[in-house]
């Protein structure tokens, strides 16, 4: 198990709106933004956003330990 000091991080930022719709409806929108690469993804459903995060913690994990 990693400890605090060699634990990886990696930075996102996650912007979260309500969308108006129209006829008084609207809806919650999110994004996903990796900071380094820039690589930014929307979703309309907050559970794809936690799946793709998970997903690209995975690859940065792998890629990372690659190059260790």
């Amino acid at each position: 198990m990693p400890t605090e000091r060699n634990q990886r991080s990696y930075l996102f930022t996650v912007k979260v709106w309500r969308e108006t719709l129209g006829e008084g409806r609207t809806e919650i929108r999110y994004q996903a933004r990796h900071v380094l690469s820039g690589e930014t993804r929307g979703f309309r459903d907050g559970a794809l956003l936690i799946a793709f995060l998970q997903t690209k913690l995975a690859e940065l994990e792998h890629a990372a330990s690659i190059e260790s």
